[in-house]
């Protein structure tokens, strides 16, 4: 058994030393590991333990709904709030339809968007002139076009889980 005290201070640490675009990174992270233990609870046939990580997946994506600055973010901001509400939509279809099929495409979508971020992290990280944020694709595929950066969420007010697993 993992001391889930030890996992926690680790990832607390790890997320006061991340810049604000590699804790959304991280928050992208979470939301996939979430889908994977899903995935295979779902596989598995545990629809409590499927329930519970589809859930927390949803609180983490409110909140980095929450955090999103439609001033300053402007279209890059409504985009993602879009994209965040169709998510949530397709998870609940997960959840009641029991529909493996969006949950697998959930994972897609929430696969490329992290690689997106972690390589705008990376680029901020090595002084490359400023990027754009990443624009969301919509489930259908259809990809945005605007430039306009989104705001980072702040590390102190995201979800908690209260045991953490590695």
């Amino acid at each position: 058994m993992k001391d889930s005290s030890a996992i926690s201070a680790y990832q607390q640490s790890s997320a006061r030393g991340a810049s604000a675009v590699g804790l959304i990174v991280a928050l992208y992270d979470t939301i996939l590991r979430d889908f994977r233990r899903a995935l295979e609870a779902f596989d598995a046939g545990n629809v409590e333990t499927r329930i519970s990580e589809l859930n927390h997946a949803l609180t983490v994506i409110a909140h980095l709904k929450n955090v999103l600055d439609h001033e300053k973010g402007g279209e890059a901001a409504a985009h993602f709030a879009r994209f965040y509400d169709v998510t949530r939509r397709m998870i609940v279809d997960v959840n009641f339809a029991k529909n493996r099929s969006s949950l697998l495409d959930l994972i897609d979508l929430y696969t490329s968007l992290r690689q997106a971020w972690q390589e705008a992290d990376r680029q901020l990280a090595s002084g490359a002139p400023a990027v754009a944020a990443p624009q969301p694709a919509p489930p259908a595929a259809t990809p945005y076009s605007s430039s306009s950066p989104a705001s980072a969420p702040d590390p102190q007010n995201a979800p908690k889980r209260s045991t953490w697993s590695a």
